[in-house]
């Protein structure tokens, strides 16, 4: 945790809490946008134009948040026009860090050691978390943005004089519903598995994984009907969300986080969606069940010997 630039206590899994014991997410402080012009987006400041090799994503395999820009940029063919770094799967005491984890790479912009560290050197006062991902400014030196919902919509059409323009991930024809069906992921499935790994009472730990199962049913009921995905044949947002959750599940939520009513295992359409986004070009890459357990069987607070199981592998069968 940063207080005016300073590294203060260490890491620790619980963000906030209310009343009730449940967990509040913290709101993430960067929202500038990459724009084809530079001009300004819906918030923060103008001047960060759509340009190549100015962009660098900071991501780690562990994170779904971080996935699904790796995802988007995968899709609209950037790999060529933002580089990026991933870091290490485990959380040390201060948070994300750089290392030769396999899998993961030092920082090769410059000298840090702990994701904490390019956090202040965008803002030297800098006081909350340091998370992934994070979209860094090569010609300013800073952060433009870290907030996956923004960043993904970036990548989506602001690189399109670079990018794959027959990729649209979110078509203006579908935004409304797309929206609506974001904000059911988020709250009570994407973050709700977090909601119940996290909880700190009985109530606020039931009122979470009932969320939870209750949208994979919801999500398993919407697929049932043949379609290839959420809306059709069309793929959105709302599937990279939907499929990032999906890919940890049986490996970390199921166990890490108490998410044990059913597995994915248990959902055969889902599971035969799961694969087919799998099979998709290039997201098998975006994808490490090794990072994802050792990522989050490292967190202490939850599982105090570092013990990492065994299974499950990926479930890919259709």
């Amino acid at each position: 945790m940063l207080v005016n630039g300073k590294w203060t206590s260490d890491w620790h899994p619980v963000q906030a809490k209310d009343d009730d014991g449940r967990f509040i997410r913290q709101t993430s402080s960067f929202r500038h946008w990459v724009t084809p012009t530079g001009d300004a987006g819906p918030t923060g400041e103008q001047g960060f134009k759509a340009e190549a090799g100015r962009y660098h994503l900071y991501v780690a395999l562990i994170c779904p948040w971080a996935s699904r820009t790796l995802m988007v940029r995968k899709l609209k063919k950037l790999e060529h026009i933002i580089d990026i770094t991933v870091l290490e799967p485990t959380l040390s005491d201060q948070g994300w860090q750089f290392g030769d984890y396999p899998g993961a790479q030092f920082n090769p912009l410059f000298g840090a050691t702990y994701m904490h560290e390019i956090y202040t050197r965008a803002d030297p006062a800098f006081s909350g978390r340091a998370t992934v991902p994070v979209l860094w400014d090569k010609m300013r030196g800073t952060i433009v943005n870290n907030e996956s919902a923004d960043i993904i919509i970036m990548l989506n059409s602001a690189f399109d004089e670079f990018g794959d323009t027959s990729v649209d991930l979110y078509p203006p024809d579908l935004r409304s519903e797309i929206d609506a069906v974001n904000a059911q992921l988020y709250d009570r499935l994407n973050n709700g598995v977090y909601k119940a790994g996290f909880a700190c009472s009985q109530d606020a730990y039931n009122e979470a994984v009932t969320g939870v199962f209750e949208t994979l049913d919801a999500m398993t009921e919407r697929l049932s009907d043949g379609r290839t995905y959420l809306f059709g044949e069309r793929l959105t947002m709302s599937d990279i969300r939907l499929f990032v959750t999906l890919i940890r599940f049986d490996a970390a939520y199921h166990g890490i986080f108490k998410c044990n009513l059913r597995r994915i295992a248990d959902y055969p359409v889902l599971c035969a969606y799961m694969a087919h986004i799998y099979a998709l070009p290039g997201i098998a890459q975006t994808v490490n069940l090794d990072h994802i357990k050792a990522g989050y069987y490292s967190i202490k607070a939850l599982n105090p010997t570092g013990i990492i199981p065994a299974g499950p592998a990926l479930i890919l069968a259709t």
